[in-house]
């Protein structure tokens, strides 16, 4: 699969796809639903914009069971929602900073970043939207003040953009690679470098369009810096882990890459891990220049407490 145009809900610009060898016959519904954002639409959600036209093959309106084939061209223009209607909730927050331009949040592992169709509540923006009088809008009503995401089962730091100002500032320092972004990380096995950095081309996985693998086909550039914390005898590691980049999944497709996958992650991981609902990973540190002041800021989180009970057991091992 390759995407022209990077996904915009509720554009009227076309996000595009050019269908590979590897992905002849199946449904397009099916295609259409592991090739969005993750969370973005459901299948019965997709079945629909096909029956309305929304979504075209080689510029014409086919069923949902269509089977593609190689080469086909499919265009999707995500209609606007009917009532995206997004209701402010008394949700408690741990906030680690906040002014006029910018709040960073220390997220707790279980919650969603943003709402998505289908599911608007419970949510860090329906708690940012009680919260705060106002949050930027260049994201669009599902996604108010969102500059960046942590999964919902990473605990750790995110930021939010209370004006556009700011939004466009913080997006901006994303893209040029200045924002610091340290995660602590468990991992299974006994990493022996001390430390080290992963350059690895991050893309869908063409065997389920759902996870993201190394590859070089429909990729991009992705890097992990990684140093050594803790070793817990021969069986996990704890690692210290800086992003270069952001793509989706990155840390825990580059660390099942290199042999080392996320202790507890359901979809990267092992099957016989520790005793935690999730990756056992947590955003630490988050530093931005502030977009206003232009003072460099940097703020961090400690490790949560479920986190720091696996390692307690792991250590009395």
């Amino acid at each position: 699969m390759t995407a022209n145009k990077s996904i915009n809900p509720f554009n009227d610009e076309p996000l595009e796809f050019m269908v590979d060898e590897s992905q002849t016959g199946q449904r397009l519904d099916k295609y259409v639903t592991e090739s969005l954002e993750e969370g973005l639409a459901s299948r019965t959600q997709v079945q629909e914009w096909i029956r309305t036209g929304a979504i075209q093959v080689n510029g014409r309106t086919v069923k949902a069971n269509h089977k593609i084939t190689a080469d086909e061209h499919i265009a999707i223009v995500i209609p606007e929602p009917e009532q995206a209607v997004i209701d402010p909730e008394d949700i408690p927050l741990e906030i680690a900073y906040e002014d006029s331009d910018v709040i960073v949040i220390n997220k707790p592992r279980g919650m969603v970043v943003h709402p998505a169709p289908g599911h608007y509540s419970g949510t860090l923006v329906n708690a940012l939207m009680f919260h705060c009088t106002d949050l930027s809008g260049i994201n669009g009503v599902l996604r108010p003040g969102i500059v960046h995401r942590i999964d919902k089962d990473t605990s750790g730091l995110i930021m939010a953009a209370k004006n556009d100002l700011a939004h466009a500032s913080l997006a901006a320092q994303l893209k040029d690679h200045t924002v610091t972004r340290k995660y602590i990380a468990l991992v299974h096995g006994k990493v022996p470098h001390e430390h080290g950095t992963i350059d690895a081309p991050i893309g869908r996985d063409p065997q389920d369009r759902k996870l993201f693998t190394v590859t070089q086909k429909g990729s991009k550039h992705a890097v992990t810096h990684f140093a050594v914390l803790e070793r817990l005898g021969e069986d996990f590691t704890l690692l210290e882990l800086q992003l270069e980049t952001g793509r989706t999944h990155q840390i825990r497709v580059h660390l099942k890459y290199i042999g080392y996958p996320l202790a507890g992650d359901p979809m990267y991981g092992r099957n016989k891990t520790i005793a935690l609902k999730g990756q056992a990973l947590h955003a630490a540190v988050l530093g931005f220049t502030h977009p206003r002041s232009g003072e460099y800021l940097e703020f961090s989180a400690p490790i949560p407490e479920d986190i720091e009970h696996e390692l307690m057991i792991l250590r009395q091992r």
